[in-house]
């Protein structure tokens, strides 16, 4: 295991926020958090879990000792005329990995791609795109808890998965709660792709492209190109402008306040749901404020998607954590004055 002191945290945040963590351990295997945990020093309560740093906002130096998270390898675990079992290490890049599973002929993943961060993220913010969650494909994972190093197996009812929510983003209430965040560190994922494979094209998006094609019945592959095309066309590589992905939830409404939004905005986006309520697209809720292109400092909307705030300052003169939130907070208050919904922010703030 190697332990670092002192390390820029620029590098390991989408946003290419400058922050410091005082001291960095890279856990590149199982033994790697045993040996932090045996150590006499040892206290989980003064960790932090990094993954692909996709879906955070450091508003400060660390103090924290950061796990960086690096475990590798990817591999089939067992194969019949059901489908296929397939496991990633945490530190696999997503991507990465959902490529890998279409080169294999293993359909499954496809809406899910180039979602930026790590395999072993995935399921704490129960990553989705396109009508497809992860929950979806998600078979269990295995963990190592932080508290008292024993390993842990989790299926998919340990994991009270919801929109973009988990079990490892709560808090453990009370002696025997299973609330996990900051004390399960994932270790390796699995999941479960069935061989009866038909196509999930029910976003708007991705039913353009059936009508722009003529492609009614695409190929695993041909949904993963259309998916990387929106993508790349909608939301900026964090490599060129820093950014956290979709900064916000889409919001849900019962659809008596769906219909009194429509009738003062009957433009806005909405969908929906098998429980009977509406989600409303946050990125034309924004938008409708006149948000998109704006900036705080050097934080900003994106000018192609108001969902996304970007890092205007670059690598050289970045933006700050504090202007990032004090951009969500001026835009959430724009939107709940005016259709009278909270917005709630998706990545997590740290510093």
């Amino acid at each position: 295991m190697v332990v670092e002191n002192h390390v820029s945290l620029q590098p390991f945040n989408t946003f290419g926020i400058a922050a410091r963590a005082q001291r960095l351990a890279r856990i590149r295997r199982d033994d790697d958090v045993l040996a932090l945990v045996r150590h006499p020093d040892w206290r989980p309560q003064e960790t932090f879990i990094l993954g692909g740093g996709s879906n955070i906002v450091l508003t400060g130096d660390l103090r924290q000792l950061v796990l960086k998270v690096e475990i590798s390898g990817r591999r089939l675990l067992r194969e019949d005329e059901r489908g296929w079992l397939v496991e990633a290490g945490a530190g696999e890049r997503w991507h990465d990995f959902v490529a890998w599973t279409l080169a294999q002929g293993w359909p499954g993943l496809e809406n899910l791609a180039l979602i930026p961060g790590t395999v072993g993220a995935a399921p704490v913010q129960n990553i989705g795109a396109y009508g497809v969650e992860l929950q979806d494909r998600f078979h269990s994972l295995d963990a190592i808890d932080l508290e008292t190093g024993e390993p842990l197996t989790l299926r998919h009812e340990h994991c009270a998965f919801g929109y973009r929510d988990s079990v490892f983003k709560h808090e453990r209430s009370g002696a025997h709660g299973m609330g996990l965040k900051g004390r399960a560190l994932i270790t390796r994922v699995r999941f479960w792709l069935p061989r009866r494979w038909r196509p999930a094209l029910g976003y708007q998006d991705l039913a353009r492209k059936v009508a722009e094609t003529g492609i009614t019945d695409p190929t695993p592959r041909q949904v993963f190109d259309w998916v990387c095309e929106i993508r790349r066309a909608k939301l900026p590589d964090p490599a060129v402008l820093g950014n956290a992905g979709s900064f916000f939830k889409n919001p849900t409404v019962t659809p008596e306040q769906c219909a009194d939004i429509i009738g003062r905005d009957p433009q806005v986006v909405h969908y929906p749901l098998p429980d009977g309520t509406i989600k409303l697209a946050a990125g034309w809720l924004i938008d409708a404020c006149g948000w998109k292109g704006k900036s705080v400092g050097r934080a900003g909307v994106y000018e192609k998607q108001a969902l996304v705030l970007v890092n205007r300052g670059g690598r050289e003169d970045p933006c700050t954590g504090g202007e990032v939130m004090t951009l969500a907070r001026l835009i959430q208050t724009s939107v709940y004055e005016r259709f009278g919904i909270r917005l709630e922010p998706e990545p997590v703030v740290v510093g």
